[in-house]
């Protein structure tokens, strides 16, 4: 762990974590999601969490209320991580891209490029000892390998992203489950293994000089490549029922720093 990781309070990494909220928020790196976004859907939930969950990009009730997995793949997460204990106050969501791809299209490579040092920042300042990878497109970024979901779903392994190690656990898109009902099982059996990992505790943090030092666009190395066969559009099941009312959520339901 570097040194200004380690001496840094959770009460400055808070303020930094909100820094970065507000950068995001006026962020133009990529022209086309930047003029047909209503919301940066930045991410939600406990600042100080253990376990971080990435999934691919907003949809329409994510851009509209500001706030991932808002939607029935989100009313499912919560229902999934309640069967093992946690709520969702306890994590933190977030997604590969903060700004929802018109008619929710798969992300372009240059966007998944342009937007992972926001991820990278959220990993180094959240300080998550487990991230799981919701779906092939963060998996496949995350892990810098083309390996798809359905390959490596369950199989928790350990990752250095930036200048924080993490436990990395692989778990199909709660979006599959509503397509294809045979998956839930698969879905509870995974869930079941985020106990165990947790009580693992942090793998070893690298020293400061095996760690690059950030500066720009963060690269995780490759991008994604193409979408495991018969696997469903990730958003598409979040964009069917929206949790709760319309409108922008505030910036502290947003941010969710609970």
């Amino acid at each position: 762990m570097s040194s200004a990781q380690s001496e840094s309070t959770p009460a400055q990494r808070r303020e930094a974590l909100k820094e970065v909220f507000a950068q995001a928020k006026g962020c133009v790196r990529c022209p086309e999601l930047a003029a047909t976004r209503r919301t940066v859907v930045f991410g939600s939930g406990n600042a100080d969490a253990e376990l971080m969950f990435v999934g691919e990009a907003p949809g329409a009730s994510e851009d509209e209320q500001g706030v991932p997995f808002v939607g029935r793949a989100g009313k499912l997460l919560e229902t999934l991580l309640e069967e093992v204990g946690l709520q969702r106050t306890d994590v933190f969501i977030a997604n590969t891209l903060k700004c929802r791809p018109p008619g929710n299209r798969d992300p372009l490579p240059i966007e998944i490029d342009n937007c992972q040092d926001y991820l990278h920042r959220q990993v180094e300042l959240i300080q998550p000892t487990v991230i799981c990878t919701l779906g092939n497109f963060s998996t496949k970024l995350l892990r810098g390998d083309p390996t798809g979901i359905t390959r490596l779903h369950g199989q928790p392994e350990v990752l250095t992203l930036g200048r924080r190690a993490v436990r990395l656990y692989p778990i199909f898109h709660p979006a599959a489950a509503l397509y294809t009902p045979r998956m839930l099982e698969t879905l509870r059996e995974d869930f079941a293994g985020l106990p165990q990992l947790l009580a693992m505790g942090a793998p070893e943090q690298p020293s400061l000089e095996e760690v690059p030092e950030i500066d720009g666009a963060l690269s995780a190395g490759g991008q994604p490549g193409a979408v495991d066969p018969g696997e469903p559009p990730e958003r598409a099941a979040q964009d069917d029922v929206a949790a709760g009312g319309g409108g922008q959520a505030a910036e502290a339901d947003q941010l969710g720093l609970f």
